[in-house]
């Protein structure tokens, strides 16, 4: 079944199913799905689901509706495809077709997920070519996106981060699917599906 995951400031907040014929998107209450940001109109969008094909409308929001970095006023979805509306991003899965991006369109983007902490089960995409983890003053290392992978490295602080038990005393590590990163006492796992 198709369905959004729905990240702000890439961290994952949701998933939505979208087992209705027509979903509604914007700030108010009585949507469907509540985008509770400013920058969200209060009728922004619709999802309308007919006929095998999932089509996004802009309903004439303020700030407007991006797919994949295109503003848009209607258009076909198709696995893969990410939605920007306002600070929310969401992620249109479609296990049922493939992508044009040419991988299963149930794939999920890479991402850490929080083992521990105040913000233990939250994620982080990797939708960006450098993202930072960590606590500054303490131990902050980025994650970089690579041609041959994702690195690790360590970029501040006193305490060296690790990846499985081995820290980053000799250079930045090539991190590998269900890799444990320990950085500024919170331990992360990285997943590349």
């Amino acid at each position: 079944m198709p369905r959004l995951i729905v990240s702000i400031d890439g961290v994952v907040v949701k998933e939505v199913l979208l087992n209705k014929s027509r979903i509604t998107l914007g700030r108010r209450p009585h949507n469907d799905l509540v985008l509770d940001q400013l920058a969200v109109s209060g009728e922004h969008a619709v999802i309308v689901s007919e006929e095998g094909k999932v089509t996004l409308e802009d309903l004439g929001s303020t700030n407007g509706t991006y797919v994949n970095g295109d503003p848009i006023v209607r258009r076909v979805l198709v696995g893969g495809d990410e939605i920007d509306i306002g600070k929310c991003r969401l992620q249109y899965l479609d296990e049922t077709a493939s992508s044009d991006l040419g991988f299963t369109a149930g794939r999920l983007a890479p991402r850490v997920k929080v083992l521990s902490g105040t913000a233990a089960g939250r994620e982080l995409l990797l939708t960006k070519t450098l993202t930072t983890i960590g606590k500054p003053g303490v131990s902050v290392a980025s994650i970089t996106r690579r041609t041959y992978g994702f690195e690790l490295a360590q970029l501040d602080g006193a305490e060296v981060p690790s990846v499985n038990g081995v820290t980053l005393d000799g250079g930045p590590i090539i991190l590998k699917n269900n890799d444990v990163i320990s950085v500024g006492g919170v331990r992360l796992e990285f997943v590349d599906p």
